[in-house]
């Protein structure tokens, strides 16, 4: 462990820690001690210091812990999880299971971290990963159908996910397809989906979710959409470990259930958590931009839009799909 992971540790109950106190547990002088501080703080953590008190979290942070995280987990999961890691920071928790699975590991496998360096969401956005207060996981799962068996999946993790959120109490979130968790209209989560494998055989999928559990709102200036916070939709505070758990038992049970039935049963839970359906929307196609009303999905999980008195359907990774009230609604 990094002096930097330790200084967030100690602090992490968000009570006062002098910096000779922090020497002493670490080892450290306090000028490396103050050195971590300057280093959290710049990833984006507050931290206050004050003369003849120390430093001191702005708030408390749960830190993210495998030993938690695994006790949470239900039997199924336990059996289906070959490796669980949890990261003080990564690159991305995608792409390290996904070069994983690239070398030929095809066992299930989860990661969580507690920040990205190189987070991302779908057509290469960024994701921004403020540490300490979001949750970063990701989970890999082999089918033998191959790629082309695999039309849909997006939308049952999806599914998975406002399933966790549900237990949780939340129940006004809503589905932006086609992978996006909206509350009140506000980007709570994403789910990026990235395969490596054969079309006709073995295929790894690395389900990857960003969840934002309790952000100030500075640590997310750079962010462009509209966004909130799990902790102020839910006015209560929330176990980062217990809802880790909570979404990798979904998710296993979610993708084990789709490697037998594909996405028939997750269709009448999308259609009632569907924030677009019957929505006017734009559709930004690489040939130019489509508006029309959505009615809903497919059985394959492609969107359903009505435009010039024609129902077309729209396959995930062809469309980017803004409401036609958006300001930045390119038809406007």
């Amino acid at each position: 462990m990094s002096l930097v992971q330790t200084v967030l540790k100690l602090l992490a109950n968000g009570e006062f820690h002098s910096g000779s106190a922090l020497g002493r547990v670490t080892g450290c002088s306090r000028s490396a001690v103050w050195k971590a501080i300057k280093a959290l703080r710049d990833s984006g953590l507050e931290i206050y210091s004050v003369r003849g008190k120390g430093y001191r979290l702005s708030r408390p942070v749960e830190m993210l812990d495998m030993d938690k995280v695994r006790a949470a987990l239900n039997t199924g999961s336990v059996q289906a999880i070959h490796c669980l890691e949890v990261f003080h920071d990564i690159d991305s928790t995608n792409t390290y299971l996904l070069e994983r699975a690239k070398q030929g590991d095809n066992r299930v496998r989860a990661c969580l971290a507690e920040t990205q360096r190189t987070g991302r969401g779908r057509r290469g956005r960024n994701w921004v990963s403020p540490p300490g207060g979001n949750l970063y996981l990701s989970l890999s799962w082999c089918f033998d159908s191959g790629a082309r068996g695999l039309s849909g999946l997006s939308l049952a993790a999806a599914v998975a996910v406002m399933r966790a959120l549900a237990g949780m109490g939340l129940h006004q979130a809503r589905l932006k397809w086609p992978n996006d968790i909206l509350c009140e209209g506000r980007k709570l989560a994403g789910i990026l989906l990235e395969l490596a494998g054969e079309a006709e055989g073995p295929c790894a999928v690395v389900v990857g979710v960003g969840l934002n559990v309790r952000v100030p709102p500075g640590e997310m200036s750079s962010v462009e959409q509209p966004w909130t916070d799990l902790e102020t939709a839910l006015c209560a505070t929330v176990s980062r470990n217990g809802l880790a758990a909570r979404l990798l038992n979904e998710l296993c049970h979610a993708l084990a259930s789709f490697e037998h039935q594909g996405l028939e049963p997750f269709l009448e839970e999308w259609a009632q958590w569907d924030g677009l359906a019957g929505q006017d929307v734009c559709l930004a196609l690489p040939q130019g931009t489509v508006r029309g009303v959505v009615r809903g999905v497919d059985e394959h999980g492609a969107l359903l839009l009505a435009h010039d008195g024609v129902l077309q359907r729209y396959h995930s990774g062809e469309v980017s799909v803004r409401l036609a009230a958006d300001p930045r609604d390119p038809a406007q």
